[in-house]
């Protein structure tokens, strides 16, 4: 791996391609992409991105790694003159943390996306994807958000994915950019940074700790695997339609009382474990995406079953203690 992008006619520029869904879509990308494609990443290695999330994939020559903040307009405008198309992944994106610091998610999700889409128009990219999530259509008592549903975000992060979702939808009408948009549901795997409940609660389980659940644990969450969800990326990246958006979902609803109950089974675990906390301020009672659209214009299918691939997880987790110990030791998760 090197150190600076080069200029290409196949150059693929992925932000936050050090983090959770952005290492495993760039570890996705190199195996599967013709020799011809190079990947640029720009990752800020804020508390939840690390380059051991790229480990597997740091001799590959077509990749180039970039250590920088979205926000950096100068570096930005350098990048994107040797890019063809761009899938940014880079936010903040922990509600809970939003719920304390609301400004550093405006900044990172909202000004660093206007920052790219800019650069992005100068140099006439060719495709822009933006990753953005369900939490933006808000809480729905039944049914499923489809793609035209009114944005009804409630936290700091949802509502800085909607004003950047606004934001790259607006530079596809005002200046032609071909910009689509994916909104996915709760993504789980491994590479997780252990402050998300699947991570944390598999993380405080095999440390022999208790689990925070909120509330009496009942709000709803449909699950996806971050395999799944990087090969919906992928799909619209490659077939979709500009000014489109897409949503990503995995077909899994479960009340995280019901996720509990899972793993605490795979952790062998009883629910003494569990401790009941007083639920978050706003905490959205359920989210549901309907993903007709990515299925019948893209061919999109989720492929992991949650049952193996959860446990698949815990697994990885259990075998890779040197990767999250010392995260949890930094962000006292």
């Amino acid at each position: 791996m090197t150190t600076t992008a080069e200029r290409t006619s196949t150059g693929i520029l992925v932000t936050g391609g050090a983090g959770f869904v952005g290492s495993t879509y760039v570890r996705t990308l190199l195996r599967t992409a013709s020799a011809d494609h190079t990947v640029t990443v720009l990752d800020k290695l804020t508390y939840a991105g690390s380059l051991a999330n790229l480990a597997s994939v740091h001799d590959d020559p077509r990749l180039s790694f970039v250590r920088g903040d979205i926000c950096d307009a100068g570096l930005v405008d350098r990048l994107m003159a040797g890019q063809d198309q761009v899938v940014h992944f880079a936010a903040e994106s922990h509600v809970d943390r939003s719920i304390t610091d609301g400004g550093a998610f405006a900044r990172t999700n909202v000004l660093g996306t206007q920052t790219l889409l800019d650069a992005a128009v100068r140099h006439r990219v060719g495709t822009f994807v933006h990753v953005s999530t369900d939490e933006v259509y808000g809480s729905i008592a039944e049914g499923a958000s489809d793609e035209d549903r009114l944005l009804a975000p409630s936290s700091a992060y949802s509502a800085a994915k909607a004003g950047s979702d606004l934001l790259a939808l607006a530079h596809h009408r005002t200046h032609g950019l071909d910009v689509r948009i994916t909104r996915c549901s709760n993504n789980y795997g491994p590479h997780q940074f252990p402050e998300k409940i699947i991570p944390l609660f598999i993380t405080r389980l095999l440390g022999g700790r208790p689990v925070p659940l909120y509330g009496e644990g009942l709000n709803r969450r449909d699950w996806l695997h971050v395999e799944d969800h990087c090969l919906g990326i992928e799909l619209v990246r490659t077939r979709g339609r500009a000014g489109r958006v897409y949503n990503i979902g995995g077909g899994v609803e479960l009340t995280n009382r019901e996720l509990t109950a899972r793993l605490l089974a795979a952790c062998g675990a009883g629910w003494d474990r569990v401790d009941y906390v007083a639920d978050r301020k706003g905490h959205d009672f359920r989210y549901c995406v309907d993903w007709t659209r990515a299925r019948d214009e893209l061919g999109y299918r989720p492929r992991h079953d949650f049952e193996r691939g959860l446990a698949a997880t815990v697994a990885w987790y259990r075998d890779n203690r040197a990767w999250w110990e010392p995260l949890k030791a930094r962000c006292h998760a």
